[in-house]
């Protein structure tokens, strides 16, 4: 499936390997010893090749697959053709993830120091450091071990990387101590000032912005994404937490772990947004807000108030989404009366 001038197959494998690999079950009669070469999609896959099913709206397509192989929920394997094998979970798409990353890992980060970086005498490399053309690393900078400095990327003065840590092309990092397993896409933008300043007739003077970022370990930030440090509270992104492209996160902004932001949301200055909450595209917050632990907030929400934890709210101004939709039906029901002759 994938085009090898990017990425390295290291197949074949069993389906008792990718068994293993998955934490998924083999079908009963299913062959341990069958191999496969690779991961493909399931309507172009080839009987050597290995796919997934996650939503029964599929099933037709699903039924006329020529794929070998399959990790379906037990619920969906009666639509199987015949000869397929079948690995069975509750969680067929996190499966899958584990049996393509066992096609496809991730490539080994070969040390060495382009001849054009630019290198502070100071600064301090761990062992297996990969720093690549044009890229600056600052002043008492510390890096980990295997960590990747893209092509123009910059390090400033005294930022912290934990091991295994990757920053993309002309990406910059400052003013930030970082976790371990760390990857900044390319042209993220991390630690600069926070919008901080006190207005007035006589015009906005600035507000020192003193705090730092703290990254935790096994966060993900895309490609553009912008993170300013605190004003003097740090800015905090945490364990695990994925961000997309094209996000926005203010000054002193608490991000807890293992949230999930999607592209162009912006967040402003002192909210803070607890474990395990989903905030889709292109959402607002606006400051000193707290989202609670396990929050949904639906995509182009304005969120203007607390959001209770477990909740799912929708909307602008973002309400629980029962009483959203109740006042949208409401609306349209006035609507059609107005059309009426």
């Amino acid at each position: 499936m994938a085009d090898s001038r990017f990425f390295r197959n290291a197949g074949p494998f069993t389906l008792a390997r990718l068994a293993e690999l998955s934490g998924a079950e083999m079908a009963a009669g299913a062959d341990a010893e069958r191999s496969f070469d690779d991961v493909a999609p399931r309507d172009t896959a080839g009987e050597s090749e290995f796919c997934f099913l996650v939503l029964r709206r599929y099933d037709d397509q699903f039924a006329l697959s020529g794929a070998g192989g399959c990790v379906v929920h037990p619920a969906l394997a009666a639509r199987a053709p015949q000869d397929m094998a079948l690995l069975l979970s509750a969680d067929p798409y996190r499966a899958y993830a584990a049996i393509a990353a066992a096609f496809y890992p991730e490539p080994d980060c070969e040390a060495v120091i382009h001849p054009s970086a630019v290198v502070d005498e100071t600064a301090r490399l761990g062992p297996g450091c990969r720093v690549e053309a044009g890229a600056v690393i600052g002043a008492r900078v510390e890096l980990g071990a295997r960590c990747h400095i893209g092509a123009n990327a910059v390090v400033g003065e005294g930022v912290v990387m934990g091991d295994g840590c990757r920053l993309g092309a002309c990406a910059s990092v400052s003013h930030a101590i970082i976790g371990n397993r760390v990857s900044l896409y390319p042209g993220v933008r991390v630690g600069q000032d926070g919008f901080g300043f006190a207005m007035g007739p006589q015009g906005h003077r600035k507000v020192p912005q003193l705090g730092r970022v703290v990254i935790e370990d096994d966060v993900e930030i895309g490609a553009n994404s912008t993170i300013d440090r605190g004003a003097g509270p740090d800015t905090v992104i945490g364990q695990g937490s994925k961000i997309d492209n094209l996000v926005q996160i203010a000054h002193n902004v608490r991000i807890g772990r293992h949230c999930v932001i999607v592209s162009q949301v912006g967040i402003s200055g002192s909210s803070r947004v607890d474990d395990f909450v989903a905030i889709g595209g292109q959402v607002g917050l606006t400051g000193h807000l707290r989202v609670g632990t396990g929050a949904k907030i639906a995509a182009q929400s304005g969120v203007m108030r607390d959001v209770e934890a477990g909740t799912t709210v929708c909307g602008s101004p973002a309400l629980p989404v029962t009483e959203y939709w109740r006042q949208q039906a409401v609306l349209g029901q006035i609507a059609r009366k107005k059309g009426r002759p």
